[in-house]
């Protein structure tokens, strides 16, 4: 496998621009996701549309510089043309009790397919069993796929697999932190002739080499994601020289961001699977009068210009809206 060369990143505008244009607004959440309870977003506005600036918090100013870059891409340069002006979406249900997963189901609407975060903090496999079982005895027919974030260790992601393989799942994604570690459990669930695939999260937008889990042939599939790749262009080079199905996800973003994922997933060649970008279904509201959610498993291509009115009434506080300032400022210059 050829190396990956330097993807050209979009010149990045001077800051007084991005200053300029920018609104710092924090969402509530339907339920806790990630830990949070409210998503706060930097927005930017260019000449090409908006842009979307939300590293997670903890994430240092280096990591946090290619989330900037895929910002500018949007609001700057806009996105290549696309191949298909629907997409079809997974509906994704948090580290919830098992009893609450009908309610949250019914804000997707018709899903084909499901996304279940397991291997929470404090949780026990039990509860991801039982939440994993409430889906499927929902949606008996849908594509169930679960998300450990890194969650368990080779032992535990062996274990816990082989258990949900009764259930039926489409794939697991990231079940441990390393490239290593998910070379070993692919192995050994293969040796044992246990049906799940292994998809790649962390070990792709958080590598230096984000190549490097395709060539220990860790992974079956790759899950990608814009704002930590660098921009849609950036994944796009990626996706090609892994040579691995892709399936494109978000990192929890307002419709600004939804829309440079679906700009990603309409410009693949190949979209074998649902993508994981019905994620503003976990807001309260969103900053779009015109929501990029799913309508039949799908969402439509469509520009998300943010709405005044929104902006104003989901603005940060003033001492947050200073921190995600000066952190602009910081990763800025990084660029």
């Amino acid at each position: 496998m050829p190396p990956l060369s330097a993807a050209v990143p979009p010149e990045m505008p001077p800051l007084e621009q991005l200053l300029a244009g920018a609104h710092v607004v924090s969402l509530p959440m339907r339920v806790k996701f990630r830990g949070v309870t409210a998503r706060e977003s930097l927005l930017i506005q260019g000449p090409a549309g908006w842009g979307e600036f939300c590293p997670f918090p903890e994430y240092g100013d280096a990591e946090a510089s290619r989330w900037l870059a895929a910002a500018v891409e949007a609001a700057w340069q806009g996105f290549p043309a696309p191949l298909r002006d629907s997409i079809p979406v997974n509906a994704t249900i948090p580290a919830v009790p098992a009893d609450r997963v009908p309610q949250l189901l019914a804000r997707f609407g018709r899903v084909d397919a499901v996304k279940i975060k397991v291997a929470e903090q404090g949780q026990r496999l039990a509860e991801d069993v039982a939440r994993v079982e409430a889906v499927r005895a929902a949606l008996p027919q849908a594509a169930l796929r679960v998300d450990a974030n890194g969650g368990w260790d080779v032992p535990g992601a062996v274990e816990a697999l082989t258990r949900l393989a009764a259930v039926g799942l489409e794939y697991a994604e990231q079940p441990v932190p390393s490239i290593e570690g998910l070379a070993a459990v692919r192995a050994q669930l293969r040796d044992a002739g246990t049906p799940v695939l292994i998809a790649a999260d962390e070990s792709v937008r958080k590598e230096t080499d984000p190549l490097r889990v395709a060539r220990a042939g860790a992974a079956d599939l790759i899950v990608v994601k814009v704002a930590p790749l660098g921009g849609v262009r950036r994944a796009l080079e990626i996706v090609a020289q892994a040579g691995l199905p892709a399936v494109v996800s978000s990192a929890l973003d307002t419709s600004v961001g939804i829309r440079a994922g679906l700009a990603l997933a309409a410009s693949l060649p190949e979209l074998p699977y649902a993508c994981g970008l019905g994620t503003v279904s976990l807001f309260e509201s969103d900053v779009t009068l015109d929501p990029l959610t799913a309508d039949e498993g799908a969402i439509r291509l469509r520009d998300a210009a943010p709405d005044a009115g929104l902006l104003e009434r989901y603005a940060a506080p003033a001492e947050r809206r200073d921190w995600w300032l000066a952190r602009l400022r910081r990763v800025h210059a990084l660029l």
